[in-house]
């Protein structure tokens, strides 16, 4: 008996050693290994790794970094910066307004997660640049790990104080990673520019995705609340492009949509509004029509909103608008890689 429980125990201990072992082999692959997994998180230390280098401020509020203040760091890097600089945002909510002017691209905003450090204010106006908690104005931009929000209290509709953004994406070549951003309308104003959102959280009612960006979305959540100020339903996006010549669209792929009330899809903004969900888990926060043309005047023979392969109860096509369309795997190709943003030319990582 002492013997079979001597081999038992053994046998045990040689199975746990092999399992560590493999554990171990895993945790040590080098970062390129696991970055081409599509499974991986990308996280810091291989953004860090990608940009390449060793040039970081550190921030805290504590005051155990060299500013306690982001604008502050911010201010401290020279105009024309043409070198990849790292300021450390430690944990804490960092109560203020930060801008990244046009002069100082090359940043990296680098957080110690979206649920520990978070830049925050509260402003609402007529002017949702003049609102916004974060200006991000310069190209080749990164952030990762970080909340930006804007905690005005919702208020009346239609009227001057109803803007209240948490981030203006107004620059060229902005990526956002495990990043979260907070409002009630009109959070997010994706402005211009090519911008990758990868694993983000985005949270509001009405227009909280807007602007003329060329953007994608990568298994971001979107969370929707319930505007109980006006009898319409809100609307996750409202993509304005105004000619053909553009070339900007938003496109979600992998994520999901869920939360409280009834939402559109997005609302058009301009004569070729282009937005795409794809692969994305759509609940039944989704209106039925799914888009919608209630604030845009023209006709709607030139708006791209459309779906491709999307799951869940908001996914029924029983009452779709009309003109919203449904891709085959040809026509989504283009629109689900990284290459509809010429990702491979400047993103320092994606999955």
């Amino acid at each position: 008996m002492a013997s079979q429980y001597s081999s038992s125990l053994h046998a045990s201990t040689m199975f746990m050693a092999l399992i560590i072992l493999c554990m171990i082999s895993f945790f040590c692959l080098p970062y390129d290994t696991l970055a081409i997994d599509a499974q991986t998180v990308i996280d810091s230390p291989l953004l860090t790794k990608k940009i390449g280098t060793n040039r970081t401020i550190k921030v805290d509020i504590n005051g155990n970094g060299e500013f306690k203040s982001v604008q502050a760091a911010i201010d401290s890097i020279p105009e024309g910066n043409s070198n990849w600089v790292i300021v450390h945002i430690r944990k804490g909510i960092y109560r203020e307004k930060v801008h990244i002017p046009k002069s100082k691209p090359y940043i990296f905003l680098r957080g110690n997660g979206r649920g520990r450090t978070a830049i925050v204010w509260s402003e609402s106006s007529e002017d949702n640049v003049a609102s916004a908690t974060f200006k991000g104005e310069a190209h080749n931009f990164i952030a990762f790990g970080i909340s930006f929000k804007n905690d005005a209290p919702t208020g009346i509709a239609y009227t001057s104080q109803n803007q209240s953004v948490a981030v203006f994406a107004a620059a060229d070549k902005m990526a956002f990673y495990h990043c979260a951003f907070y409002s009630t309308h009109n959070t997010l104003f994706d402005y211009k520019g090519r911008h990758y959102y990868d694993s983000c959280y985005i949270q509001g009612s009405i227009d909280f995705i807007f602007g003329r960006g060329r953007s994608l979305f990568r298994s971001c959540e979107i969370f929707v609340i319930d505007d109980k100020r006006v009898s319409i339903h809100g609307s996750i996006t409202a993509h304005n492009r105004e000619s053909e010549k553009e070339d900007s669209g938003f496109v979600f792929l992998k994520g999901r949509v869920y939360g409280i009330g009834g939402v559109y899809l997005g609302r058009a903004k301009g004569a070729y509004s282009t937005v795409l969900f794809a692969k994305t888990y759509l609940s039944k926060t989704i209106v039925a029509a799914g888009w919608t043309n209630w604030s845009y005047a023209g006709g709607t023979e030139n708006l791209f909103h459309a779906e491709y392969k999307c799951h869940g109860p908001g996914s029924d096509l029983n009452g779709r608008a009309s003109w919203s369309k449904q891709l085959t795997d040809k026509e989504a190709a283009s629109f689900i890689s990284v290459e509809y943003i010429d990702g491979p030319k400047w993103l320092p990582v994606w999955l």
